[in-house]
């Protein structure tokens, strides 16, 4: 009988969650294959829309707004006017206080560089770390203790050139805190070794990991199918240029009907 089943034909528990777990793995890549690929397609797509239509859409933006101007300036009516501010706004969107300071200031003030800039002070001055005589002692009694010269074997060497590594860290900035947390680490010896789950708990766990890594990616599926980009994508598949084409046709059409409809507001009509 081999040893790979309890009873004759019959899989071992341990055997049928190793298969379960082979399974959803190679599920798992398939669908993660599926939205990477709708991903990448989504991006080029926008990059591709935003290359070709962004022009029209602005330029769309832009007879909105003067006909909204035209329209208020004719009326004078506040509601008008109100309607002319929002449209010029989207067109001109304001600058938010760091784009027009340049990084310089933002809605708190000056930044501390740009005021020591402008006092002629160092705009970061070196910063001077003098440990304390405590802070001195400890990094001292821990180097002696915690030398890699003082490993009996490399596992031990390497733990030993980690922990040095962090003391020196703490000395150089004069961390006295730290430095007495490390030693208190360092008395308290090695971390045991951790208690580790059997092979079913682990296979177990493999599964739980994959459903939860599936509905994450599921998410992200649908919030990419439900992106505009992602709608517009989906309505041709196969031939997703001829979609930009028809969308520009139809721009096109819109900003012909501005452009007249502006005309007639102002009276430059022929």
């Amino acid at each position: 009988m081999s040893e790979q089943t309890g009873t004759e034909g019959v899989a071992r528990p341990e055997e049928r969650l190793e298969r379960a777990v082979r399974a959803a793995e190679q599920a798992l890549i398939e669908f993660e294959i599926a939205v990477e690929t709708f991903r990448v397609e989504v991006d080029n797509f926008s990059r591709l829309h935003h290359q070709k239509l962004g022009p029209m859409y602005s330029r769309l933006d832009e007879l909105e707004a003067l006909i909204a101007e035209a329209r208020a300036a004719r009326t004078g009516d506040p509601e008008d006017l109100r309607k002319a501010d929002e449209a010029r706004a989207r067109v001109m969107p304001m600058p938010g206080v760091e784009e027009l300071f340049h990084g310089w200031m933002d809605s708190e003030g000056l930044f501390p560089e740009a005021v020591a800039m402008l006092t002629d002070q160092p705009v970061r001055p070196p910063q001077r770390v003098r440990p304390s005589d405590e802070a001195r002692k400890l990094f001292r009694e821990l180097v002696r203790k915690a030398h890699p010269d003082l490993a009996q074997d490399e596992d031990e060497r390497k733990r030993r050139d980690e922990f040095i590594t962090r003391v020196n860290a703490a000395y150089a900035r004069g961390d006295e805190a730290l430095l007495r947390e490390l030693s208190a680490e360092w008395a308290a010896g090695p971390v045991p070794e951790e208690w580790k789950p059997s092979r079913s708990e682990e296979l177990y766990a493999r599964l739980e990991w994959l459903s939860q890594r599936k509905e994450m990616l599921t998410f992200v599926a649908r919030e990419l199918e439900e992106s505009a980009i992602g709608a517009m994508l989906k309505m041709a598949p196969e031939d997703p240029d001829r979609l930009l084409e028809e969308i520009a046709e139809q721009l096109l059409t819109q900003v012909g009907e501005r452009e007249t409809e502006l005309a007639e507001l102002t009276g430059q009509t022929s």
